[in-house]
């Protein structure tokens, strides 16, 4: 079965892929979209009645939201300084916005509430970042990435199989240059990166945008991911676990279409 929910400025497709009672599956996607409205009621800085809000605003103090409010924040502080201020979790105002991390760990939860129901194939589709359950060799997911000039055209796929489960994507296409660039030479125009978890699969692609290649090379021998980037002069770079990360192969994008 397959439903499809707004939330959070975006949309969510969830499958899931197995037979089972209607019942059953209705109580799931219902309890994922609750997971979802929570995640969105606190954290969503464009709703000026949410924690996150007030906190930007100055009403409500950091140390005094929402113990789940300061643990995605010490979070997000974490892979600040893991990635040398590549992710950051405030905004040029120093003003703090998590976007960068909430919607990953909102796709997180629902996972949890998918796994914990036994559900042993799903997919989680929120807003081009996906978690998947149940991929193998023989039957991965499949995922289509869009061309950063045409969202209607796809510039490439990738398998998601065993651990290898979450992919994310950011880019300057949809909504501009909505990241805080340490890379000063804008080297991406848009990251998409593979790896086990969605938070770390959507925090590096934040990270590699903004840090350029020096982040990507650093994402690809810690994290152990793969990623894929279109330059701002149009090439496609590929780099992954299993090849060294100074022997990236960059070939022409294809040409748009007519």
């Amino acid at each position: 079965m397959t439903t499809v929910f707004d939330t959070m400025g975006t949309v969510v497709s969830l499958r899931i892929d197995e037979d089972g009672a209607g019942d059953q599956h209705a109580d799931v996607v219902r309890a994922v979209r609750d997971r979802f409205t929570a995640f969105d009621l606190e954290f969503s800085r464009y709703r000026p009645d949410s924690p996150a809000s007030a906190i930007a605003a100055g009403r409500l103090l950091l140390t005094r939201a929402s113990a789940e409010h300061r643990s995605w924040y010490a979070e997000a502080v974490r892979w600040r300084n893991e990635t040398d201020g590549a992710f950051d979790p405030h905004r040029r105002d120093g003003t703090v916005d998590l976007a960068g991390i909430v919607k990953a760990a909102a796709i997180e939860s629902a996972g949890t509430v998918l796994d914990d129901a036994a559900l042993g194939r799903w997919c989680c589709n929120a807003g081009g970042d996906v978690l998947t359950r149940g991929g193998t060799a023989d039957r991965p997911w499949t995922v289509g990435i869009s061309h950063p000039d045409d969202p209607r055209r796809l510039l490439t796929t990738v398998a998601l199989a065993g651990a290898r489960r979450a992919v994310a994507t950011s880019g300057t296409s949809q909504r501009g240059e909505h990241v805080w660039r340490t890379d000063t030479a804008g080297a991406y125009r848009q990251v998409t990166v593979v790896a086990d978890d969605i938070v770390t699969a959507d925090v590096l692609a934040t990270a590699v945008l903004a840090g350029g290649p020096a982040t990507l090379y650093r994402a690809v021998d810690r994290w152990r991911v793969d990623v894929i980037a279109v330059t701002t002069t149009g090439d496609l770079v590929e780099a992954g676990a299993t090849r060294a990360s100074r022997q990236i192969p960059v070939v022409p994008r294809s040409a748009p279409s007519p």
